[in-house]
């Protein structure tokens, strides 16, 4: 089986990331807390990650079916 891109599943997830980072900032903001960075990054590397190993994996069943 030829290996899967690294494009298809990290992209995604750095997508997913900041998305994700990006809404956890604006609830902080609406509850009147203040911006940090540091949760930000941990809620984009967190997620981000999270979601590159489950696609990955997709992915990988996915062609493990096809290939059939």
């Amino acid at each position: 089986m030829e290996p899967i891109e690294k494009k298809k599943f990290i992209y995604p997830g750095v997508f997913a990331g900041l998305i994700y980072a990006g809404v956890m900032a604006g609830f902080d903001y609406s509850d009147s807390m203040s911006f940090s960075l540091y949760q930000f990054l941990i809620n984009f590397i967190l997620f981000g990650t999270f979601m590159a190993v489950i696609n990955y994996f997709a992915l990988r069943r996915a062609r493990k079916k096809n290939k059939k």
